[in-house]
């Protein structure tokens, strides 16, 4: 299998034109993910840099949304790193977890595999295992649970504090 980094320094010039905007280059900088294309970063405390940047495409390929920024992965993705400054054995867990992904996608690992198909193959494999369920079962409320997006997705928020949802144009929905 053929991959983006073999025989060869980092992205051609023609691999980033085809990526876009969408899962932009990201940099690693010492302890920082920087994605310079959109102006955020993310700092590495417990994990290394580079499972950071691994886990901010694995959160994109658990949950794909084209129409959001990596910057909410990543800040969805602090939250492993938080944890694993706090537990010696969660660290273990996802730095294993990464390895054995990079392990199984080959000579440019998972963030060298080019075609999210791929990556998502690989995913299938490891579903099952403690360090996928442990990640999944963190994004879904790390990533859904941050105010910024729920406009996208068309959430208003909690209802209680307002009376409720019924009396407060429940519906009004245009996309049934």
């Amino acid at each position: 299998m053929t991959t983006v980094f073999e025989n060869s320094r980092g992205l051609s010039r023609r691999e980033l034109l085809k990526r876009g905007t969408v899962g932009a280059a990201l940099i690693i900088a010492g302890q920082t993910v920087i994605c310079p294309q959109a102006a955020w970063g993310v700092e590495a405390t417990a994990l290394k840099p580079e499972t950071i940047a691994t886990m901010i495409l694995l959160a994109r390929d658990i949950y794909p949304h084209d129409q959001l920024a990596d910057r909410f992965y990543a800040i969805a993705v602090k939250g492993q790193d938080t944890l694993a400054g706090q537990k010696p054995e969660h660290k273990k867990l996802i730095e294993d977890g990464i390895a054995d992904l990079d392990k199984r996608s080959g000579a440019g690992g998972y963030r060298g595999l080019g075609w999210e198909d791929a990556r998502v193959a690989i995913l299938r494999d490891i579903e099952q295992t403690p360090f996928f369920q442990a990640v999944r079962g963190d994004l879904v409320v790390s990533l859904y649970n941050q105010k910024e997006l729920w406009p996208v997705f068309g959430y208003e928020g909690e209802s209680y504090s307002k009376g409720g949802y019924i009396h407060r144009g429940f519906n009004d929905i245009e996309w049934l």
